[in-house]
């Protein structure tokens, strides 16, 4: 067996940092794309041991989530200037799922659905569910109409997301096409609903890194990759606000994951 890795390259720490970006923002599960990237090109990234790989995806996250925070500063201004009662209980129910469910059954499921197998079949199963509630999905709710039932969907679909593979702008789009709404106001229902989820996350999971000690090999990967992060976050933001205006189908998302998934089984295969 190679031997374990002290902390990633710092090209590839570049490279999974300009990822996130994309990934982050659109439904294909930016987790996924962290965990197969390396492994489908034979990376040493992929024999870092596990909390080793958390700590870069926290700072993977942090990143993203700053840039998206940054990207969305006037929406945010916009919205706790006209937040109401509705409003506050549709965010509430947003976060209470993801928020309860990842301190309930977040470290077993790292544990237990981490591998390339199980991220194939989040990626293909949240890829059919997409595909179908967007087809089908007729009506066109504007954002200003989410009702705390909406909310409580949102969660839900958040607290899915925590199975790798999943996607949370997935299955969040998900969940807002099929409550009715239209493509643009789903995909930004689902960055405000996302956004805390990330931020909180990060500094949850940042407070327990300082807890255990950051090796010194590892800093640099940290710190590049979360700049390499913030930035593609920063440009892919920028750039999907046309796609938020033109509110294209979301079947060619699916078919990709749809397509990643069957490599990764073809790929487990030729190795068995």
């Amino acid at each position: 067996m190679p031997p374990a890795e002290a902390a990633p390259s710092l090209r590839h720490a570049v490279a999974l940092g300009l990822l996130q970006g994309p990934a982050e923002l659109l439904p294909i599960s930016s987790s996924a794309h962290t965990t197969l990237v390396p492994w489908l090109a034979g990376w040493p990234y992929a024999r870092l041991d596990g909390e080793r790989r958390k700590s870069f995806e926290v700072a993977l996250h942090a990143g993203a989530g700053l840039a998206l925070a940054l990207h969305m500063r006037r929406e945010l201004q916009h919205e706790l200037a006209h937040l109401d009662a509705r409003r506050a209980g549709v965010i509430a129910l947003a976060l209470a799922p993801p928020v309860l469910a990842g301190y309930a059954l977040g470290r077993p499921i790292e544990r237990r659905l981490g591998g390339p197998r199980s991220i194939a079949a989040g990626l293909a199963g949240g890829a059919v569910a997409m595909a179908l509630v967007d087809a089908r999905a007729a009506r066109s709710r504007a954002q200003e109409d989410a009702t705390a039932g909406d909310g409580l969907a949102l969660g839900l679909a958040q607290a899915a997301a925590l199975i790798p593979g999943v996607s949370r702008n997935g299955a969040t789009l998900t969940a807002a096409r099929a409550r009715g709404f239209g493509r643009g106001a789903a995909q930004t229902l689902s960055w405000h609903a996302g956004l805390p989820v990330m931020l909180g996350a990060s500094m949850l999971k940042g407070a327990r890194m300082r807890g255990t000690g950051v090796a010194r090999e590892q800093r640099m990967a940290l710190a590049v990759g979360g700049a390499s992060a913030f930035l593609s976050t920063l440009a892919s933001a920028a750039a999907m606000r046309r796609l938020r205006r033109e509110q294209r189908s979301l079947l060619p998302y699916a078919l990709y994951r749809c397509l990643l998934a069957a490599l990764v089984v073809a790929r487990r295969r030729d190795a068995a």
